[in-house]
């Protein structure tokens, strides 16, 4: 298969993209504020295969779970990467939330969730200072 070229970038101890092998991404559809339903679901989903496990980060009560889920992920000896899928107000959540920050391997981003003209480029700054200030990609659109 012919794939487009791109530069890796490590999601937690994960490659993706550049000449990395595909992997499997998975996401839960547990509500992220439901800290042991979502950090049991993400186990099940890395126990069946998945590489990286997204989870919705959409509220503040999301966001203060975050770190939560993966200290449980963590005890259990799950090690998989979370990714954050964040909606309008990733932005504020991750500055309001460092922990959740900081849990994260990856930032999700749709950029159509990002605001419009001068306010959108203000709120993807924001989630970019972010991410270079917990060393953390944002690679991809979708």
């Amino acid at each position: 298969m012919l794939r487009r070229k791109s530069i890796g970038v490590r999601v937690g101890s994960t490659v993706i993209g550049g000449d990395a092998p595909v992997v499997v991404q998975s996401m839960t559809n547990t509500d992220t504020t439901d800290e042991v339903a979502t950090a049991i679901q993400v186990a099940q989903l890395a126990r069946a295969g998945s590489e990286l496990v997204r989870i919705t980060v959409n509220t503040a009560e999301a966001a203060s779970a975050v770190a939560s889920i993966r200290s449980r992920l963590d005890d259990m000896g799950c090690h998989v990467p979370l990714i954050g899928d964040f909606h309008f107000n990733g932005h504020k959540l991750l500055t309001a939330y460092p922990a959740c920050a900081r849990a994260l391997a990856k930032y999700r981003i749709n950029p159509g969730n990002v605001g419009h003209g001068k306010k959108r480029d203000e709120q993807f700054a924001t989630l970019i200072e972010t991410a270079c200030l917990y060393d953390k990609p944002v690679p991809d659109w979708c």
